[in-house]
Parts: structure tokens; C-alpha cells; sequence
């Protein structure tokens, strides 16, 4: 039997080797090309809210910053985004713009909190005993916030009042510690107290009224405002009003009124926006309510006051703090026995706070109200320092049987706000000091050193309110909105009581629960300079986030959601970060129990209203079944170019196989003989393609590994089986008498040709298995070829529609054209096989045509016009199928797609007639009269 087949190869080593070409070729494209359909895919899953809409469908974040809830429940809690620091740089911010069908792409670099301090102003007139040579008003502060669940009393401060004159420190001629010039021409010595005010007393002489902020100045960053207390001097003039020197002001400032301005320090979320992005999201500039808005030319700006380089950051501030804060304050009145001049500074808190009171009244201020009375909406109303930037991370949780949620109390880290920067003139929040919920770190800004050389602070270009913006009532219901305050409403009736029935807020506390969401907005731009000389990992990668709106969805459906999930894909391929679909988001309120804290706020269990992604994204590493299918065309095309081959051998070896009959072979021989001998051409070509899918997959920059390159064997021995596996079955029902049968049967009831297309197209008739076969094969590669074509210009390189009511997809990469070009290629080849068999089977009647006076022309355009008449049937039929399955997906027939179909076909139509240029060149070398003899 082996010798036998080995003949029959040898014998026809010509058919042979074609055959092997054939099967090498489709078997070593489909190996390698399979190497390219293992690819990174976003799979989604979930159930999508189809009334509510975020601002944007698409969220980008760094790698890995998803926290562990978020990969279990798909929840996303409330201000996500302040609690995640850079990880994106701005070269993946360009590759996320120039994903094609992404309208909007705006990144947002959350830096952290800054301080600044707020004036929560006293007027103390009616507390003043005018008939007093000398009193001082003590106020006594306690510091509220959380709906007054939070308190803790803090140092008082003190008003002095005397009517005796006060001295006051020139500005105009220089500053010497050791002698500072007075109003009274007299120069002092300030190294105790520094430039205060003096105390006119008897005999001409005179005592400072020593503020202790003078002292405490050095380690004020060590402190909160609870910790600092100030002494103030005013005059008390005969005619009742008042004298006073504000800090750097001329002196002898007159007043009706008493007027003290402690303050208190808040911290404000800083953040870096693209100025035209942020308006085209969310319309930024629509919502200033004073000042300028942003541009993007707008960056560190460097000026030089009294020996000090300050590099200033132009921001953007709100309008509306989102700050749950209060001062209560009560005011009592003492009489020293002396002027507190005479007092040492380092006794005076001592000697004030043993003295005797008097009530003299009180107030309560809310720290938001103070800030807004604050905004004048003038250029530059604001300004907070930039030496000390802290980032508050994410909240972690315990989760209860019942499934609530248990915030865990992180531990503290004061060493954030500790620093050696004495540009720091400003205490921190109280509220530092409390139960931490976030872990601290600090934004990695060069120092500016203790030499007061440099400094850097922020001052603001305008206010903006962000109720204002784009929809911010609608995206309350989705609390994804970068801009929306976050809330907690209590759940049980011990939670509501300790509320007073009112939501839990941002207490202005960094590491607190609930954070504030951005509060000072600055220029993308401006971060590499303030972050020059830095340490921070944000120098490189400063871009928290990059919201994305995608062109062309408005509100959700089932194509947009499509729409969607293509673009977010092409985003996380191109970029390799996380990507979440917000399409279809919805409020999902989640159980949280808040542990006590330890200014006096209780256990607290709350209702938040966190957000279910609509659909829950991941990264995986799954098959393209698109491309999948394109490679099997290559086999499917593969496998009709070989059985055409094989049938055609049985055929032309009737005589040989029905002798063998006769002598006795049995039939499952016969049939085992034609299959040894495509499974001997499908082993070989297996073999070879395993040598050559490495080195090709390599020129192509595909990843092909030998496990990948062994499947070329069985790929080849199965496809030619499954090639060979008809014919042999014809061939093992092999008959003596088939010998007698022409190969080609004449066409019934067939009119006269009168010309020669007429003629091709009866011969076609005459073998109409043979025809349907090859066209079949170039219809397969051409309708591959159109749907390719048709997504990659007709729809951009990408196709979303609906199939039965299913949305689908089609994204196309060089793989799928390779597939569909080389199923194509195969497809010609089958016609050209087909035209090729005709010739041979009909050797005879073209040598008689010769004889009668056909010429080499006539026989070789009789022959094209076959070859162009198969080539146009399948190329039609193929763009036709294409074209239609396009037009199913989308449910639309553009013109564009009509466009590329006809392109195809004819595409297809040309590479078939230049593949039947070789059977055509065949008819030079007919035996005619051979051929003539023998019939």
C-alpha cells in the first residue's frame, strides 16, 4: 500500500506539489495568524440603569487602583476620585485623545489639600466696659463640626483695651530686630515680642503688648488652631471710638466699632484640569461667577517680594466650600491690676486665664458662611499656601454579616503637616487630631527651605460655582460627578437623633470619612513646574483620571452601550490602564457604619449613596472570535480547493481504480488508498509549516511559540483528511464500468453558442459542481474581504449594530485583513484549479477546435472568458453576502458600504482572471494530435 502511494505521489509530482503548496500555505496562515487572536479584551457584565446618565461613559484610572469593592460588588463609593493621586502620564492622555470616537477626553490630577484661613470676624463693641481704664475681653472658642457632634475647646484669645496711647512700628525705614523705629521716634528692641504695639505708661515710659504668635511662629506647623492663642491691642479713644494696627497696615487705624478677626484654617482639595476639555464636559467656563476663567496659557507665575521668591499657582475656587463647621465662641471680660505690658510674655497666659471674669456675651459663626461673606468675586480674592500639600488615600472596609459595610479607623501620621519650611505661618485643621479614616501622605513639592529664599503659595483668578455646571442637579442622582458633595443620611433612629435629621457632611478633615471634592482647580499645565525639584511619583505620571464622553451616545441604549464598550476597549488596549463603562450607572445606597471619634461624635450608622457601575469591566485575555472565524475561512477555502484537486484525480484515475475492482481489491482499500495519499501531502506540508511559522510569525511581529507552531501538524493531516475524505468515498464505489463515461457531461437541452463568451458559458454549465465549488470558495474570501473592508472604511475600523436583537460589534486589526486577503488569494486559486481541470478534461475538444481553425487567441480568450465569468459569479455572490451582512449588523445601507462592496468584487473579479492566465498558458502545450489520434 505505501509503495503504491508513494508512486502514485511521484507519478504526478507536479499535482503533488501544488497539492502540498495548498495546504502548507492555509495551514502555516492559519497557525500564524491564530497567534494574533489571543488579545487583550474588556468583557462586561452587569445589569445597566437605563434613565441616568454620569457626565462622561467612560473612566480611565491607573493601573490597578481598583479597590477591592469595586472588583467584588462593581460599587464605586462617593468622591472616589479624591483619594487617587497621578499614575497616568500626559503621553497615554494623548493616546486616549486620539482613539478614534472619543468626543471628549478631560484629565483631571487630583494634588491633594492645601490650607487656607478663613476670618470668622467678632464684634466685641458691646462687650467693652468704657468706663475701664484697662480690661481685657477673653474669647473662649470650641470648635463644632459634624452637625455639632464633633466638638473640643481651644486656646482663647484676647483683646486688650486701654485708653492709655499706643505705639505702633514705623514700615517705612527698615527693620533692625534690635531697634525698630516707633511712632514716637524712638527706636526698641523687638527680640522678645517683635514689631507689636507699645503701652504708653507713666513717666514716659512705655511696654510692649507681647503677642504670642511671635513665639509660636517657628513651630506653628506642629500646631492646630485649637493650640494658638493671640493677644490683640486696641486704644479706646476719648471720643468712644477705637484705634487699632492690623499687621503690616499704617498705623492708627480709627473705628466705631471693636472688630477682631480670628481665624480658622481650612483645607481645599487642589486639582489639574485641561481648561478646554473641563469646558467641554462639563462648561467650566459657564460656571465663573467671578473673575476669569482658566486658560490654558495660565502657569507658575514667579514674583520677588522683600528678599522672598514666591512662585505662585493661578487657581480657580469655589463658590461653595461643602464644609460642615462651625466656631462657638463666649466672651468674658477682666480686669488686670496693671498694664499686661508689664507681665512677661511666657507668664501671660498663666496670669489671664487665673484672673477673675465677667460674662460679656458670645456668638456662633458657621465656618461656610464666613467663607462665602469672604469671596468678594474680585481677581485674586484668595490665596493659601503651597508648602504643605497633603493626599488622603482610600477608606477601607470591614464587611458585616448583614452585608453593611464597616469604615476602618486608619492609623495617624501628624508627620504629613510637620515640616521645616518656615513659609508655613498657619496652623492645621483641628479636626487633623481626630479618628483618621484615610491613610496620609504628603504631595512631594521641593522645599523651600528655611532661608525664606522661596516660596510657593496659590491665589485665585476667579470663582466658580460648580452648581452651575453642566447638569449638576441631573448627575446628583449618579454620584460619579468629580464636582458633587458628598452626603450620609442616618439609618436607625439613634443615627437620625444625633443628626438632627440632617445629612452628614465633609467636616474639613483630609483624612476624615467623607471628603470634599474639588475646591481650588489649576492648569494641567502649571504641574510640571510646581513639581520641578520634587520627589513625588506625580513629576512623571501627574493624571489621577481621564473622563471620557464617547461621540454620538445621547442617553442609553443598546447600540450606544455597544458603542460604549468598543471605544472603551480600544482605550485600554492602546493604553494598557483600567477602564470603566459609567454608562448606565445608578445610585446604589450602601449601609456604612462610621466608628466613633475622638472629639465626642458617636458610633453613626449611615445610608451613602454610593454608585453600581452599569456594567462591571474587565481586562482578560480572550480569543477574538471575529478574527477566529476569519482564520477557519482560510481552512473552509482551503479544504473546497483540495477536494475540488482530489475529486479531479479520482476522476481522471477511473480506469486505474476500476481495474483494481476487478482484480479484487475491496472497497475500504481503494478508499484508504486515496486518503493515504492526501493524509501523506497533509503530513508533509504539517511539517514544513512548523519550520516556517516561527521565522514568519516573527516577521510579522506575532507571537508564535513552538507549542503554537506543533498545531501545524494536525491542523494539515485533519484538513487534508477532511479534504480527502469525499473523493475517497466516490472512489471505493469505483464501477468497471465508469470507464466508459466521459468526464464531462453535455449540458441538456443547451442552445448553439454563437460566440465564444456563449461558449464559456456552456462548458461552465456542463461541470456545475466543479463551477459552484470554485465559485463557492472565492464567494467565502471575497464576502470575508468586504465585511473587513466595509468596517475598516466604511464605519472607521469599527461596526456596531443589533443581530436578532443583540448588539454586536466588529473591530478590525491587521490579522483579520491578512485572513481575509489570503482567503481571497485561495478562492482565486480554486477557479484557477477549476479552470484548469476544465482544460484537461476537455484536452479533446479543444485539440479538435485547434484542428479546425481555432487559433491560440480564439482558445485563450474562450478560456478568459471562463475564468472572468466563474471570477464574477463568486466576486458578486461574495459582495453581496458581505454587503448584506454589514447591512444586517447596522440595520442601514449606507452608501459608503455600498461603495466598498462594489471595490471587492471587483478587486476579486480582476485577481481571478490573472490567476487564469495560468491554466490559459496551458493551452500552448496540448498534444493536438495525440490528442486527435487517440479520439
Amino acid at each position: 500500500m505505501f509503495h503504491v502511494i508513494w508512486g502514485q505521489l511521484r507519478g504526478r509530482a507536479g499535482r503533488s506539489v501544488a497539492l502540498l503548496v495548498g495546504v502548507l500555505v492555509a495551514t502555516t496562515g492559519f497557525v500564524v495568524l491564530t497567534g494574533a487572536t489571543t488579545t487583550s479584551r474588556l468583557a462586561v457584565t452587569g445589569t445597566v440603569e437605563r434613565n441616568t446618565r454620569a457626565a462622561y461613559d467612560i473612566l480611565v484610572r491607573p493601573k490597578g487602583t481598583r479597590t477591592p469593592l469595586e472588583a467584588e460588588r462593581g460599587l464605586v463609593r462617593p468622591n472616589y476620585l479624591s483619594g487617587s493621586y497621578g499614575g497616568i502620564t500626559t503621553a497615554q492622555y494623548d493616546q486616549v485623545k486620539a482613539v478614534e470616537g472619543v468626543d471628549v477626553a478631560a484629565p483631571i490630577a487630583m494634588l491633594g489639600h492645601s490650607t487656607t484661613q478663613v476670618e470668622l470676624p467678632l464684634d466685641l463693641t458691646d462687650a467693652v466696659d468704657r468706663s475701664l481704664d484697662r480690661q481685657v475681653i477673653r474669647v473662649d472658642r470650641t470648635f463644632l463640626a459634624e452637625r455639632g457632634l464633633s466638638r473640643v475647646a481651644a486656646d482663647p484669645i484676647y483683646v486688650y483695651v486701654t485708653t492709655h496711647p499706643l505705639l505702633y512700628p514705623r514700615t517705612d525705614v527698615g527693620f533692625r530686630a534690635d531697634a525698630i523705629p516707633y511712632s514716637d521716634g524712638r527706636p526698641y528692641d523687638s527680640q522678645l515680642c517683635g514689631d507689636v504695639p507699645r503701652e504708653v505708661l507713666s513717666r514716659g515710659r512705655s511696654a510692649p503688648i507681647c503677642d504670642p504668635r511671635w513665639y509660636l511662629a517657628p513651630s506653628m506647623n506642629t500646631l492646630t488652631d485649637r493650640q494658638t492663642w493671640s493677644i490683640e491691642a486696641f486704644r479706646l479713644l476719648p471720643d468712644g471710638r477705637f484705634e487699632s494696627r492690623a499687621p503690616g497696615s499704617p498705623p492708627a487705624r480709627e473705628s466705631d466699632r471693636l472688630i477682631v478677626r480670628p481665624r480658622v484654617t481650612v483645607p481645599f482639595l487642589l486639582a489639574a484640569v485641561d481648561p478646554d476639555a473641563e469646558q467641554r464636559l462639563v462648561g467650566l467656563s459657564g460656571a465663573v461667577v467671578g473673575g476669569r476663567p482658566l486658560t490654558a496659557a495660565d502657569t507658575l507665575r514667579t514674583r520677588r517680594t522683600s528678599g522672598t521668591t514666591w512662585h505662585t499657582l493661578p487657581v480657580l475656587v469655589s463658590a461653595r466650600p461643602y464644609l460642615d463647621g462651625a466656631v462657638r465662641t463666649t466672651w468674658h471680660r477682666i480686669v488686670p491690676p496693671g498694664s499686661i505690658g508689664d507681665v512677661e510674655p511666657y507668664d501671660l497666659a498663666r496670669v489671664l486665664r487665673g484672673a477673675p471674669t465677667v460674662p460679656a456675651g458670645g456668638s456662633e459663626q458657621e465656618v461656610a458662611a464666613a467663607y462665602r461673606a469672604q469671596l468678594t468675586g474680585a481677581e485674586e480674592c484668595c490665596t493659601g499656601q503651597l508648602a504643605r500639600v497633603v493626599q488622603p488615600g482610600q477608606t477601607s472596609y470591614d464587611q458585616m454579616p448583614d452585608g453593611s459595610l464597616r469604615a476602618r479607623p486608619a492609623a495617624p501620621n501628624s508627620k504629613v503637616y510637620v515640616g521645616t519650611d518656615l513659609a508655613i505661618a498657619t496652623p492645621r485643621p483641628w479636626l487633623t487630631e481626630d479618628t483618621p479614616f484615610r491613610p496620609l501622605a504628603a504631595l512631594g513639592l521641593p522645599p523651600s527651605g528655611r532661608s525664606l529664599t522661596t516660596a510657593r503659595d496659590w491665589r485665585s483668578v476667579g470663582l466658580f460655582d460648580p452648581e452651575k455646571l453642566t447638569g449638576f442637579s441631573d448627575l446628583g442622582k449618579v454620584p460619579l460627578e468629580t464636582y458633587e458633595p458628598p452626603r450620609a443620611t442616618g439609618v436607625d433612629d439613634r443615627s437620625r437623633a444625633a443628626l438632627g435629621g440632617s445629612p452628614l457632611e465633609p467636616s474639613g478633615n483630609p483624612a476624615g470619612y467623607l471628603s470634599a471634592p474639588p475646591l481650588l482647580l489649576t492648569t494641567l499645565a502649571a504641574v510640571p513646574e510646581l513639581l520641578k525639584g520634587g520627589s513625588g511619583p506625580e513629576r512623571t505620571a501627574p493624571i489621577s483620571a481621564i473622563r471620557v464622553r464617547v461621540a454620538d451616545v445621547d442617553g442609553y441604549s443598546e447600540r450606544s452601550a455597544e458603542q460604549v464598550r468598543l471605544i472603551a476597549e480600544r482605550i485600554a488596549t492602546a493604553t494598557g490602564l483600567d477602564v470603566d463603562i459609567t454608562l448606565g450607572s445608578s445610585p446604589a445606597p450602601q449601609t456604612v457604619e462610621l466608628p466613633a471619634g475622638a472629639f465626642g461624635r458617636p458610633d453613626l450608622r449611615l445610608a451613602e449613596n454610593w454608585s453600581a457601575l452599569g456594567v462591571a469591566s474587565v481586562i482578560t485575555r480572550a480569543v477574538d472570535r471575529k478574527s477566529a472565524v476569519l482564520f477557519l475561512l482560510v481552512l473552509v477555502v482551503c479544504v473546497l480547493f483540495l477536494g475540488n484537486a482530489v475529486s479531479a484525480a479520482v476522476r481522471d484515475r477511473r480506469p486505474e481504480l476500476a481495474v483494481l475492482a476487478c482484480l479484487g481489491w475491496p472497497a475500504r482499500r481503494i478508499g484508504a488508498l486515496v486518503l493515504g495519499e492526501v493524509a501523506a501531502l497533509g503530513l508533509g506540508a504539517g511539517l514544513l509549516a512548523v519550520g516556517l511559522a516561527i521565522p514568519l510569525g516573527t516577521a510579522l511581529g506575532i507571537d508564535v511559540d513552538w507549542r503554537r507552531a506543533l498545531l501545524a501538524v494536525p491542523v494539515a493531516l485533519l484538513l487534508a483528511l477532511a479534504a480527502g475524505l469525499a473523493p475517497a468515498l466516490r472512489a471505493a464505489r469505483a464501477h468497471p464500468a465508469a470507464a466508459l463515461r466521459p468526464p464531462v457531461a453535455h449540458t441538456l437541452r443547451s442552445r448553439r453558442a454563437r460566440t465564444i463568451a456563449g461558449l464559456a458559458l456552456v462548458n461552465l454549465a456542463r461541470t456545475p459542481g466543479r463551477t459552484l465549488l470554485g465559485a463557492g470558495a472565492l464567494a467565502i474570501g471575497v464576502a470575508a474581504l468586504t465585511l473587513v473592508a466595509a468596517v475598516a472604511h466604511a464605519f472607521r475600523g469599527a461596526l456596531v449594530g443589533s443581530l436578532l436583537g443583540d448588539t454586536v460589534s466588529l473591530s478590525v486589526r491587521g490579522a483579520d485583513v491578512l485572513a481575509a486577503v489570503a482567503t481571497v488569494l485561495l478562492g482565486s486559486a480554486a477557479v484557477a484549479d477549476v479552470l484548469y481541470l476544465n482544460i484537461r478534461d476537455r484536452a479533446a475538444e479543444l485539440a479538435t477546435l485547434q484542428a479546425t481553425g481555432w487559433t491560440d487567441g480564439m482558445l485563450g480568450r474562450l478560456v478568459g472568458y471562463e475564468g472572468f465569468a466563474l471570477g464574477a459569479l463568486g466576486a458578486v455572490a461574495g459582495a453581496g453576502l458581505g454587503l448584506g451582512g454589514a447591512a444586517w449588523l447596522v440595520g442601514d445601507l449606507p452608501a459608503a458600504l455600498v461603495a466598498v462592496a462594489a471595490a471587492v468584487a471587483l478587486a476579486g473579479v480582476l485577481v481571478t482572471c490573472l490567476a487564469a492566465l495560468v491554466p490559459a498558458a496551458l493551452l500552448r502545450r496540448l498534444p493536438t494530435a495525440r490528442l486527435l489520434a487517440e479520439e
